[in-house]
């Protein structure tokens, strides 16, 4: 868990410097071969092309220079699929470019389109040219086969990026087994990738079968649960409304623009911390930021004013934590997610068991800081539908009682 997208373009290198310098030295130990991934839910927003520089020149240090960058920011749970050589939003019966919905719109990691041999253009100020990139088509993968995705992964060189289209995970498996067959002759890859690409390249299967017990590892406490939201996507928005208006959980606002505001905003952080751990002894609480999103006049400022904000959310959990063991911890959005687990419960290392849905809201045991044992729920800001954070709270409600009930 890097988390680089909540720092500039600088840092977010450096981070990815240090991960593949251990990853290689740990590689060459082990006398085994690593693949570098770099993988993030919204594959779109992000440090593309700063992270799969630093990742390909650390590679290249070491000896290992990547022949191709493949990117395939496919996540078909979530109703991302790239055809045509164009990434889309899959919603219901409408079919949308990501370009024309409000990801594209991000106050510092916007983009001007979803054709992504346009995107990788735009995104390296012209550096790579649209029509140098690489594709790996549907025909290419269903009417070629691995044979022919083989073929044009051992044409590449030089740390070309090549387009892959996938709307499933039958286009993966043919594209994954091409990958390994070309890296097993001798090529070099580097993914920026969804995270379908991940489960498809580590063999994964369908899986969310999680029952009371593999949450619960320990046994339920008698406690409630603690909903941390931080992401502004109107999804998200959506879902919480949904909770919200089932009347089952207290929510706890806290004022971004007035912790921006305020040089010393210890009062506000206080105040919202007692209310949590209030609340929370009587039932469920969410802890949210308010809805309204609070922008700076540059892609930095927005990010360095989503840090700031960050920080006070987390803060207000490490103090509610230091006080009150919740039943469960869900934290809404990635960036969120991240912060809440390292900065808000202190935790370093955790045990993922699965997910609640195929594919969505992941559940972590830490096995440290002071959310020790306490199931940490993972839950992105975009995926799902409106009623999806609402059935994941009420599963995770069911779990503790079925938890609690046995001797």
């Amino acid at each position: 868990m890097t988390n680089t997208r909540s720092f500039d373009a600088a840092r977010a290198g450096q981070i990815n410097r240090e991960v593949v310098t251990n990853l290689l030295a740990a590689g060459h130990a082990e006398q085994v071969p690593i693949a570098v991934i770099s993988r993030s839910d919204s594959t779109l927003r992000g440090h593309y092309d700063a992270e799969t520089t630093a990742i390909t020149e650390t590679l290249a240090g070491g000896g290992e220079r990547p022949d191709a960058i493949l990117v395939c920011p496919a996540y078909f749970e979530a109703g991302r699929v790239t055809f045509d050589d164009e990434h889309w939003i899959v919603d219901g019966d409408v079919l949308l470019p990501v370009s024309d919905s409000p990801y594209a719109n991000d106050a510092t990691f916007g983009y001007a389109t979803s054709y992504l041999p346009d995107y990788i253009e735009e995104r390296t100020a012209g550096r790579i040219r649209a029509d140098d990139v690489r594709r790996i088509s549907l025909s290419d993968i269903r009417t070629g086969g691995v044979q022919r995705v083989t073929a044009l992964l051992n044409g590449a060189h030089d740390a070309t990026p090549i387009v892959v289209n996938a709307t499933d995970y039958a286009d993966l498996a043919v594209v994954v087994l091409a990958a390994l067959a070309a890296e097993a002759a001798g090529k070099r890859f580097v993914y920026r990738t969804g995270p379908s690409f991940v489960r498809a390249r580590g063999g994964l299967g369908a899986g969310s079968g999680l029952l009371a017990d593999d949450v619960f590892v320990g046994g339920a406490g008698g406690g409630h649960g603690l909903i941390v939201v931080g992401s502004h996507v109107e999804l998200t928005t959506r879902q919480v409304r949904r909770l919200e208006a089932t009347g089952t959980a207290t929510t706890v606002e806290l004022d971004a623009a007035a912790v921006i505001a305020d040089q010393r905003p210890e009062r506000i952080l206080a105040d919202a911390a007692a209310r949590v751990s209030s609340a929370l002894r009587a039932g469920d609480v969410v802890l949210m930021t308010g809805r309204q999103l609070v922008r700076g006049t540059t892609g930095a400022e927005s990010l360095a004013i989503a840090a700031d904000v960050s920080r006070a959310l987390t803060s207000v959990v490490r103090r509610v934590g230091e006080q009150i063991s919740p039943a469960f911890v869900l934290a809404k959005g990635g960036i969120t997610s991240s912060d809440v687990f390292t900065r808000g419960l202190g935790g370093r290392r955790a045990t993922v068991v699965g997910s609640l849905y195929d594919g969505l809201v992941s559940v972590w045991i830490p096995e440290d800081g002071i959310g020790r044992g306490i199931p940490y729920i993972v839950f992105p800001g975009n995926a799902g539908d409106d009623d999806l954070l609402h059935d994941a709270v009420e599963k995770l409600r069911r779990f503790a009682r079925e938890s609690r009930q046995r001797p």
